[in-house]
């Protein structure tokens, strides 16, 4: 019987995780529930190149970025609309865009139908719904406001992945032009290049040690590339498999964090996705300790999840939060001026969303500051490998011309 892992809140609202026994996903769902517990994630334990292939290429259902963004967006224009919840699912169920859509929300409203909130029926689809989702849902729902809630939350959601695709898109071209690059010199290392060994070895030429270099170089890539590429390929799936290590991640975030360019990059969209979602948890009336606990679940960076965890400690002893945020020096001075001014003043919530739009800003432009130095940087660098293997195959050339003459 294939084993899962899980996380989960049980009845005292504590995260617990572990590992159970069940004949697929869905039941090990039921059997948490009949635990009293709620999930909020559960993944298969299978270790090995299959779990990660089973990891990275099957989604089992789960909703995407866009599908979650338009299911919140719909949803919540059809409850402010005034209709209520059973006939607003009924209504994103007749348009859903495609089957795996329509199976989630199918589910459901069949458990909302059966009695459980919708908060409820959310948690049991934690692949869909993260645990940030269902408690600003529950909030939502115990507050009487579940169509504002459900419009903060589209606009979260809408935010998050309008950054993501502003990163995405912008390094497309870069992306392309190194892989052009890369093609490029591969081509004159094994196709153009050994056209005129045959020559050097007719003439006996005394060939430059640049020449001779490439020659060997366009030998090996011609004899080992497939190699090569395979045992990249076989380290970046290992690597993956490392990183689920909490040590090893914790110290790559941490080193990504430090990077001279990219870095300060880094957090800033750290800083951004905290500010964002922390503001909005408590703009939905989300208790602080509680929206931490939340916030940390869907940090990205090991080391922002550390940082936050030791806020959330320390807030808990009435420190409060700005402080030991900025003792932990991953979020930048800004983020921590803002959130401790939002401190002084009791609009924390507003503060962070204001943070965020900054933030979001900052990281548009050092996106595009960034692609416009890699670029240049990328072409300069062809150009100078491809003028060195032309200069090579010249100097070749005229030692040949030489000993005509």
């Amino acid at each position: 019987m294939p084993s899962f892992r899980y996380t989960a809140l049980d009845r005292s609202g504590q995260t617990t995780r572990g590992t159970l026994e069940a004949a697929d996903e869905a039941a090990a769902v039921q059997r948490l529930h009949r635990q009293g517990a709620t999930p909020l994630r559960i993944d298969a334990a299978g270790g090995g190149l299959a779990g990660l292939a089973r990891f990275e290429f099957g989604r089992g259902g789960a909703l995407s970025r866009q599908e979650m963004a338009n299911f919140t967006r719909e949803l919540a224009i059809m409850l402010g609309a005034g209709q209520d919840l059973d006939r607003a699912l009924r209504f994103l169920i007749d348009t859903a865009p495609g089957k795996r859509v329509r199976t989630v929300i199918e589910a459901l409203r069949a458990a909302v139908r059966d009695g459980a909130s919708l908060a409820a029926a959310l948690a049991t689809h934690p692949r869909s719904f993260s645990r940030l989702y269902v408690g600003l849902v529950r909030a939502g729902e115990a507050g009487g406001a579940l169509a504002p809630t459900l419009d903060r939350l589209a606009v979260l959601l809408e935010r998050e992945r309008s950054l993501a695709a502003t990163i995405q898109s912008a390094m497309i071209y870069p992306c392309l032009l190194l892989v052009a690059a890369c093609g490029a010199i591969t081509l004159l290392l094994t196709q153009v290049l050994p056209q005129f060994v045959p020559l050097f070895a007719q003439n006996g030429a005394h060939l430059p040690a640049s020449t001779q270099f490439l020659i060997d170089a366009g030998d090996a890539v011609s004899r080992y590339g497939l190699f090569a590429l395979l045992g990249l390929l076989l380290a970046v799936l290992l690597a993956r498999l490392a990183l689920r290590r909490p040590g090893v991640r914790l110290a790559l975030d941490r080193l990504i964090l430090r990077l001279p360019i990219t870095g300060a990059l880094a957090r800033e969209v750290l800083a951004a996705r905290f500010t964002r979602t922390l503001g909005t948890l408590v703009q939905n009336g989300v208790a602080l300790i509680a929206a931490l606990s939340i916030v940390r679940e869907v940090m990205t960076n090991a080391a922002g999840a550390v940082a936050v965890e030791r806020a959330a400690a320390s807030a808990k002893g009435g420190a409060g939060l700005a402080g030991p945020l900025g003792e932990s020096g991953i979020f930048p001075v800004r983020t921590i001026s803002l959130l401790r001014l939002g401190e002084e003043t009791a609009q924390l919530g507003a503060m962070a969303l204001r943070a965020a739009e900054i933030h979001e800003e900052h990281t548009r432009l050092a996106t595009q500051r960034l692609v416009s130095l890699l670029t240049p940087a990328i072409t300069i660098v062809m150009g100078a490998v491809i003028a060195g293997i032309v200069s090579s195959l010249l100097l070749a050339m005229l030692s040949l011309n030489d000993l005509a003459q």
